[in-house]
């Protein structure tokens, strides 16, 4: 999908879309590229109906294209229709914290939606306004999974506005996998059957092997791995995907990041170790710069075919399903790798599996909210509400810089992806089965969500880039982050923490 604007968009981090006319509904295909409106109190034509000329609405985004393009792209709509002017601000992931959390501390109203990532809230949750019942009573809303109403819940209170849904699983390349040369040459290397990786240490071998050489037949070397390495670039989850498979016992509960008891860390247990000793032994599989990447550099890695697997959100999958793409219709989804060593921290010892142990990663993902000190909170939801329409939601999972990802139960009907993307039946298959399974997995990680959050996962990042830039040892450099982590714990208070911390562990506990 394409629109005549984006050139100018990717030009500017911080947009000022003034109002123009009135689209009539026949313009709404030919100006943005949606197939048809869906009606609603969040459609297109309600949203036409709406007058807010000479009012303005401040937004801040995360920059284009993950999250801020499609931010970008439906302030224009809304200010075409409404007759409002939309100011959108686009941070990097790595001050947007801070741009949203200071002028709430100081008492500033600077902005009056704002899109963040959600494992903020608690920090955020005294700032955000509720979202009002009758938005929650939409049918978009209705239609969002259990596990993403949860998400936007703090204290039985919904303070997001659902936008989005976030998971890790594994993409990779079939037709590698299913090539005969590629599966005989593996055979060669290694003695093994070719296939897809069930531990971290099948991913680790396939990665090697398939790493420094060009195996696609396009004249440029190819890699292993696409990973998100970027320090201050959401690499934290990318280090969470590798370490939930080690730290995760499937019959240990009480917490993942902390004992929930005692409130002492658990980053540098052995399963947590483990699961950065991969982290940083898969450098050596990542294509050139890719100890530096970002979750842009990651999404085009893969999805542009210069990587045979990666993992994280849904974005790089998408990428490689454009209608440009090389790969198109020639890649799948499954869960994340496991292990068959898992660390418990009950008897202190590792256990062995038979079956892999293989936790689904929930990662909160991308949110909205609303600032509690807006006075144009009416245009505010109404402007989320449009964003989170129908059919703007169906137009934004059909573009994978987007970062818009499924989150309500009819995103994952197969024939969605085959009558409007073009799917293959086999690949849409993989991946609404794989996205579906994470929703039902019986053991889940959800990220850390307390107060300080932004601290903890700084900490837990600047550690983790010590050892992968070989400054300290992964046990070294996760011993600095626990120490730092208690520190935090003491500050803040370990009854606070524990209040919030205490949610996340219901959820993974659930099951």
């Amino acid at each position: 999908m394409t629109f005549s604007f984006r050139s100018a968009l990717m030009a500017s981090s911080a947009l000022a879309l003034a109002a123009a006319p009135v689209f009539a509904q026949t313009d709404y295909s030919a100006t943005y590229g949606i197939d048809e409106d869906v009606p609603g109190a969040c459609s297109y034509a309600s949203i036409d109906a709406k007058d807010y000329s000479g009012r303005t609405l401040n937004v801040i985004t995360h920059a284009i294209p993950v999250i801020g393009e499609p931010t970008a792209l439906h302030a224009k709509q809304f200010g075409e229709l409404t007759g409002a002017t939309v100011n959108v601000v686009h941070v990097p992931f790595g001050d947007l914290f801070q741009r949203i959390m200071i002028p709430f501390q100081t008492r500033q109203q600077a902005y009056d939606v704002l899109f963040f990532a959600s494992l903020w809230l608690g920090d955020f949750n005294p700032y955000l306004a509720a979202v009002p019942e009758e938005m929650q009573q939409v049918p978009g809303m209705q239609d969002v999974t259990e596990t993403y109403r949860g998400v936007a819940n703090w204290n039985d209170q919904m303070l997001l506005y659902t936008m989005d849904g976030d998971r890790h699983y594994l993409k990779y390349r079939t037709d590698i996998f299913e090539n005969a040369e590629m599966q005989a040459k593996f055979k060669e290397k290694t003695g093994k059957d070719l296939a897809v990786p069930v531990t971290w240490d099948d991913y680790a071998e396939i990665s090697k092997v398939f790493s420094g050489w060009d195996w696609d037949g396009d004249g440029q070397p190819n890699f292993g791995t696409a990973e998100v390495t970027k320090r201050d670039d959401l690499m934290f989850s990318a280090f969470i995907s590798r370490v939930a498979a080690y730290a995760k016992h499937p019959d240990v509960g009480g917490g993942f990041f902390f004992d929930l008891e005692s409130m002492e860390p658990l980053i540098n247990t052995p399963g947590w170790v483990r699961g950065l000793e991969q982290f940083v032994a898969a450098q050596d599989s990542m294509p050139p710069g890719g100890t530096n990447f970002g979750l842009g550099d990651e999404i085009f890695s893969f999805g542009g075919g210069q990587s045979l697997m990666s993992y994280s959100w849904d974005d790089a999958f998408i990428q490689a399903m454009q209608e440009d793409s090389p790969i198109r219709n020639k890649v799948a989804a499954a869960e994340l790798p496991g292990a068959r060593e898992v660390w418990n921290r009950e008897t202190g010892q590792w256990d062995s599996f038979d079956e892999p142990n293989r936790p689904a990663y929930v990662t909160w993902g991308w949110s909205s909210a609303v600032a509690k000190s807006s006075e144009n909170q009416d245009m505010a939801f109404d402007f989320l509400c449009f964003f989170s329409d129908e059919a703007n939601t169906n137009a934004d999972l059909q573009v994978g810089r987007f970062g818009v990802n499924p989150y309500r139960e009819s995103h994952f009907d197969a024939i969605f992806y085959q009558d409007k993307l073009g799917w293959e039946p086999a690949v849409a298959q993989t991946y609404v089965d794989t996205l579906r399974g994470i929703d039902e997995s019986p053991n889940r990680v959800f990220d850390l969500r307390i107060p300080g959050v932004g601290e903890f996962m700084s900490s837990l990042a600047a550690g983790v880039a010590r050892a992968q830039a070989g400054e300290a040892t992964p046990q070294e450099a996760l011993d600095g982050v626990a120490k730092e982590w208690t520190a935090i714990v003491d500050r803040i208070g370990a009854d606070t923490i524990r209040g919030a911390y205490a949610n996340v562990v219901a959820l993974e506990d659930a099951r």
